[in-house]
């Protein structure tokens, strides 16, 4: 083998190498901050099951009032549309499944002459909606390493100003719920209108509770702060879904680096093997021709000898 293509061999498994490390690292990052994520999980939730408590007991004592937060939604309208990605890739298909999703909606509702108004929230969003020139209401970026519940409100008045004004019939949402460290899943789910039914008590007991100020002056505010609860869980959890997609990718890259340097150090030693037989047979062949060479000069000296020997008288 020349020595130049060695080299070359060489110089691309030491640089596979080096990115092994690399996939390996990022790996080990974030299956350590997925263990932070899913504690920030654990630490939301009782404020977003205590909301729905509050809402639950001011059902429980009457009717729930009216409020526009409260209903099942007319998708023929106009529809909000929030979609949560991240801001940056090496995570496999976390961002791609998707945004395939959100563009396969909105195009389908364009194809029954129906608006969408899309809140993106990740730069990954921002970027595929602008390439395919499906317009953006509003963006939200940078925020998916650690969202905080002051991210939860921006995109709370981003999409429920519209949705206050009548502009907008329902808000849905595109995330992806995390339900464990192996298990993920997209799915869309409604933040406006609140279906009631989800504050139904199981319990046949009622209360009677008297609130100041009136049921009727709460139910929009405390329906509002349970949307920005929400947001802030899914945001959490497609913090957390995206640790755990990029801690597979890495893995996978990091056993496909393992596989790629096995495969060229094969090759390279294949070579070396082949090139070492070929200059064996060379070095054994140039001696068969010194030799063959020699014998024929002695041949050739001794023919020469006889000829010039003096000839007996």
């Amino acid at each position: 083998m020349a020595g130049g293509q060695e080299r070359i061999l060489r110089r691309r498994i030491k640089s596979v190498q080096s990115t092994k490390k690399i996939t390996r690292a990022m790996e080990l990052i974030a299956s350590s901050r997925i263990v932070r994520a899913m504690g920030r999980i654990s630490s939301a939730r009782p404020y977003y099951e205590q909301l729905s408590e509050v809402v639950r007991d001011l059902a429980a004592g009457s009717s729930l009032p009216k409020s526009r937060y409260l209903g099942q939604g007319d998708e023929s309208k106009v529809l909000g549309l929030v979609v949560m990605v991240a801001d940056r890739g090496l995570c496999g298909g976390y961002n791609s499944t998707a945004l395939r999703m959100a563009e396969r909606l909105i195009r389908s509702r364009e194809a029954q002459g129906l608006k969408t108004r899309v809140v993106v929230v990740g730069r990954k969003g921002e970027a595929y909606f602008r390439y395919r020139e499906i317009p953006v209401e509003g963006s939200l970026m940078h925020i998916s390493d650690r969202p905080s519940y002051q991210d939860a409100r921006k995109i709370a008045e981003m999409i429920l100003a519209p949705f206050e004004a009548g502009e907008i019939s329902a808000v849905d949402v595109i995330s992806t719920r995390f339900l464990s460290a192996g298990t993920q899943k997209l799915e869309k789910s409604r933040l406006a209108p609140i279906d009631p039914d989800i504050f139904a008590s199981d319990t046949k007991t009622s209360y009677d509770f008297e609130y100041e100020p009136s049921p009727e002056v709460i139910i929009d505010p405390l329906l509002k702060q349970f949307v920005e609860s929400k947001i802030f869980a899914l945001l959490l959890e497609a913090s957390a879904s995206e640790l755990a997609a990029k801690q597979r990718a890495m893995a996978a890259a990091t056993e496909n680096a393992e596989e790629l340097i096995k495969s060229l150090s094969r090759v390279m030693n294949r070579a070396r093997q082949d090139a070492i037989t070929t200059e064996i047979m060379e070095i054994v062949g140039g001696a068969e021709a010194l030799g063959s060479s020699s014998d024929w000069e002695s041949e050739s000296q001794l023919v020469e000898f006889k000829n010039n020997s003096p000839k007996a008288s």
